[in-house]
């Protein structure tokens, strides 16, 4: 990642902006735009990064700290600009035709709307939702159910921005900044070259970069934690000013803090531990689900940090410009996630764990 102090210090400047205005200010997404957010994983000859997943955590965790919507917005641009690189020769060309800067926004799990073959692609109309950062987006992704020859297809279209229909939705309590509104079609017409199905997510890519060849479910969850992270320590940061600057500390203040902060490093530690793997380390059934796993443990440890954090802030928390309050409800938000789903992330491990072949395989 580029340098990131333009981006954390615009971040935490436009952090009530972003949640008043419910979508992310131009001045922040121009800055996570300049920081290589969007040009992280694009493949190198349309001159992105091909980049790592350990620097985009810890440069998401970073501006997590100053605005939770700014790092998953970042996180997602990253990680779609990802999907994009399974598209076609030709529709990857499309997409990148005028550089690596281009931010995607998307609403692929779980298929919506309804595709319709056509001559030539598929015909796209009903909506889809939430879609975060897509009133920032140039292009977004779509997914719904299509008819292959094999039955029923998970089928991922690349749809440019100014052809769908933006809703203004997105009326949360965590994440507010993120503009995850709703996106419509009427009668958009996708050729076959920006298509593909999800099933490409998880073959093999000989000769692609390592970032395009790690199968989606081992990184899913890492990219969906990493702004959890960040937005966990910045709690930690305010909670801890507040208590020095109290006239009565809380009565357990020195155990909320020795608590969260070492829930908040162990979490840091597993998803740096994640990211390695994904970046350096065989990739098995067993190393999907740890993955899994790490990411998803780190989550709720980052939740329970938070919310300890939170309720041992007394009335001061309850104000709306409390930036704990803003944390708790952020951190309420992304561990509800499906993708953070502990259980069924202790399923997949148990089952790779004790299956017959010992979680060896891809």
């Amino acid at each position: 990642m580029r340098d990131l102090s333009a981006l954390t210090a615009t971040a935490r400047r436009d952090a009530r902006a972003a949640e008043e205005r419910r979508a992310l200010t131009a001045d922040v997404v121009d800055a996570l735009t300049r920081a290589g957010f969007p040009r992280h994983f694009v493949p190198g000859r349309f001159g992105g990064a091909a980049g790592e997943f350990g620097p985009l955590v810890a440069g998401v965790a970073d501006a997590g700290e100053a605005c939770a919507a700014t790092a998953w917005c970042a996180a997602l641009f990253a990680a779609h600009g990802r999907l994009a690189a399974y598209l076609p020769p030709e529709g990857q060309r499309e997409v990148w035709a005028d550089g690596a800067d281009v931010r995607i926004a998307a609403a692929v799990v779980p298929p919506q709307g309804a595709a319709v073959a056509v001559d030539g692609g598929w015909r796209l109309d009903g909506a889809w939702r939430p879609a975060s950062g897509v009133d920032h987006a140039d292009w977004i992704l779509l997914a719904s159910w299509t008819d292959g020859e094999e039955g029923r297809e998970h089928r991922v279209f690349a749809v440019p921005r100014c052809q769908v229909t933006v809703e203004d939705t997105w009326h949360s309590s965590g994440l507010r900044g993120t503009g995850s509104n709703t996106v419509r079609c009427a009668g958009v017409v996708v050729p076959r070259h920006r298509t593909y199905t999800l099933a490409a997510l998880l073959r093999s890519r000989p000769g692609a970069a390592r970032c395009h060849t790690v199968p989606y479910p081992m990184v899913a969850a890492l990219m969906f934690a990493a702004p959890l992270l960040g937005a966990a320590r910045g709690a930690l940061r305010v909670w801890t000013g507040e208590r020095l600057s109290a006239e009565r500390p809380h009565p357990a203040t020195h155990t909320v803090l020795a608590r969260a902060s070492a829930r908040i490093h162990a979490a840091g530690l597993l998803l740096t531990g994640a990211a390695e793997r994904a970046d350096r380390g065989e990739i098995t059934a067993l190393a999907v689900a740890e993955n899994r796993r790490d990411a998803t443990a780190a989550a709720t440890l980052c939740r329970e940090a938070v919310d300890a954090l939170f309720h041992a802030s007394g009335l001061r928390a309850q104000s709306p410009d409390s930036a704990v309050q803003r944390a708790w409800r952020d951190a309420t938000a992304i561990a509800a996630h499906a993708a953070l789903d502990p259980d069924a992330a202790a399923r997949a491990y148990a089952e790779a764990v004790l299956s017959p072949a010992g979680g060896d395989g891809p």
